[in-house]
């Protein structure tokens, strides 16, 4: 079974904590690992593995609310710049990696705390240190729903 899709179904029936809301063409969840604060995905609805196989209006629009979300995830946490990642080699939905990035947030890694997120060493990326608590989670959450239903409002007028 796809990973992407079993968190699809939490999301469906309630029970995935990282969920903060439903596009269209998505769901946006907070990622668990929060070394990168913000670190959010947006998941594709559809179990679809490559964008080029998205109808043209679908993968329009799908690309469209990614940008809207990455734009969300910028204003919530503060970013200098967004990374943008939509890989698919271990989990093969279409989902993408969006990380809010400040200046030395790789710290002693890379070239001078600057680089590619996947830089900081992976076993640091997905510790439980960089797990976020419950009242932490909520606080990114309603945050970044925040955003989102701001420029939504100002994209439907």
């Amino acid at each position: 079974m796809c990973v992407i899709c079993d968190r699809i179904q939490m999301i469906k029936s309630g029970t995935n904590p990282y969920f903060v809301k439903e596009l269209d063409t998505g769901y946006v969840v907070i990622g668990d690992n929060q070394h990168f604060k913000g670190y959010t995905l947006f998941l594709l609805k559809e179990h679809i593995t490559e964008l080029f196989d998205l109808k043209g209006d679908i993968r329009a629009k799908y690309l469209a609310e990614m940008t809207l979300v990455a734009e969300a995830v910028a204003k919530a946490f503060g970013a200098e710049k967004m990374n943008y990642e939509c890989l698919g080699n271990g989990d093969a939905h279409l989902h993408w990696h969006l990380f809010p990035r400040v200046s030395g947030d790789l710290g002693d890694y890379g070239n001078n705390g600057r680089g590619p997120v996947w830089w900081y060493p992976r076993e640091e990326f997905y510790s439980d240190d960089n797990k976020p608590n419950d009242a932490e989670l909520e606080i990114m959450k309603q945050t970044l729903l925040s955003e989102i239903e701001k420029l939504l409002c100002v994209s439907k007028s």
